[in-house]
């Protein structure tokens, strides 16, 4: 990649949010009747839920040349022994676990070597208090993991600090537990607007959740609009800033429900001039960026993409309350400190996050760690610094499959 001649001034439509579409692929999996989802992602991680909800004997029909899918329900009482291969996609592989626990007969869940290494302990001990029967194939608490019989339901405890994952995926399934689903959560909680993103997704197919707790209930086919995606729209605010250009998002505005949006007030806070509509947001670099200290646990997956701004600002940014995303694709933290270090870039890796210092990165071949958040955020380098480039840029497929293409539209202006 190139430095950008001139600083940007362009429009652009990111796809469709990944957290959106997986959750409405299983509440549409799990009604009764057709559902059809527009705006949806088309990507490795929803292609990955695609062929879960269909081995759960969901039919889906894809057009993506309309960014659309059309789901009829899937039979929860078909008896059916089935194996989900999650791919490398946590979303699925946890939203999908915990959906097995409402539908007869057993299933298997797998993914990758990389999806083996996350954990999955605390969502399998909430589904054995509710009374699921659970057999870990491998490592106890990780995958290969098999749901062998219903959850009743009723009061489970699971921590709030490793990931929304599991909590989504369990309020997902506890409307079709006959106790319903009450959670305790035994740590804060991190990521929380994930867990509005669930409750609104549950909402449109009919059912109310209400904080962590959901009565018994059935899922309701509907039409959905996927919104675009706010994280994989921080990059493209993150290049304005950092060149002094100006980036417009369309169809992501104040009506947003991501919480991921606010990586914007990050933005706003360094220097850049932000302006939204309903409909769309606007992100204006400014002259010189200014180094903040900020708590990101509930927009953790921008993190990386802030440590790539911070380098521009005049001063250290400092990164709290996200060390839960050692448990991510790769450890985010120690790779985002890294590779920045490798860069000639001064950046301290902490606990609970990071600091990232000015600094000129230096011509680096910048290794992703199959990360596709690790591609997106240190392409952004390149836009100011000569001789920056990636070992894998293909992993962005697993979110954004049209990344580069969509890049080079900031050299368009």
């Amino acid at each position: 990649m190139k430095p950008l001649s001139v600083a940007p001034d362009v429009v652009v439509t990111v796809p469709g949010s990944k957290s959106i579409t997986n959750r409405a692929l299983v509440c549409a999996a799990l009604a009764e009747g057709e559902s059809t989802l527009d705006g949806a992602l088309f990507a490795d991680d929803t292609h990955a839920m695609v062929e879960a909800i269909r081995s759960f004997g969901a039919e889906v029909i894809v057009d993506a040349s309309r960014q659309r899918m059309t789901v009829i329900g899937a039979d929860r009482n078909s008896g059916n022994d089935v194996t989900v291969f999650a791919r490398q996609s946590g979303t699925t592989s946890r939203l999908i676990l915990a959906a097995a626990a409402v539908r007869s007969g057993s299933t298997l869940v797998d993914g990758t070597d990389q999806l083996r290494a996350r954990p999955f302990g605390p969502q399998i001990a909430a589904l054995r208090q509710l009374g699921a029967s659970i057999d870990e194939r491998g490592r106890p608490a990780y995958l290969p993991v098999a749901v062998l019989s219903q959850a009743r339901g009723g009061s489970a405890d699971i921590p709030g600090d490793m990931s929304s994952q599991f909590i989504s995926g369990l309020l997902i399934a506890g409307p079709l537990m006959a106790g319903g689903l009450q959670l305790q959560l035994t740590t804060p909680l991190v990521s929380e607007p994930y867990l509005q993103i669930t409750r609104d997704v549950m909402g449109a197919f009919g059912i109310h959740a209400e904080g962590l707790a959901v009565g018994p209930g059935s899922y309701q086919a509907t039409d959905f609009a996927v919104e675009p995606d706010a994280s994989s729209a921080s990059y493209f605010f993150g290049a304005a800033a950092i060149t002094g250009g100006r980036v417009t998002v369309e169809g992501l505005g104040s009506r947003s429900s991501q919480g991921d949006l606010a990586f914007i007030d990050a933005l706003d806070e360094m220097g850049a001039t932000v302006e939204q509509s309903e409909n769309c947001t606007t992100v204006t670099g400014p002259a010189q960026l200014h180094g903040i200290d900020i708590d990101m646990r509930h927009i953790s997956d921008t993190a990386q993409t802030l440590a790539a701004v911070a380098v521009h600002a005049d001063s250290p940014t400092r990164v709290r309350g996200i060390g839960f995303i050692r448990g991510k694709e790769t450890n985010r933290i120690s790779a985002v400190v890294t590779e920045l270090k490798r860069a000639g870039v001064e950046a301290h890796e902490h606990s609970d996050g990071f600091t990232v210092f000015p600094g000129a990165p230096r011509p680096t071949v910048f290794h992703t760690y199959e990360d596709h958040r690790m591609a997106m955020s240190l392409s952004l380098l390149g836009l100011r610094h000569p001789g920056i480039a990636l070992s894998d840029p293909g992993c962005v497929s697993k979110t954004y499959p049209a990344f580069f293409t969509d890049f080079e539209k900031l050299s368009a202006s």
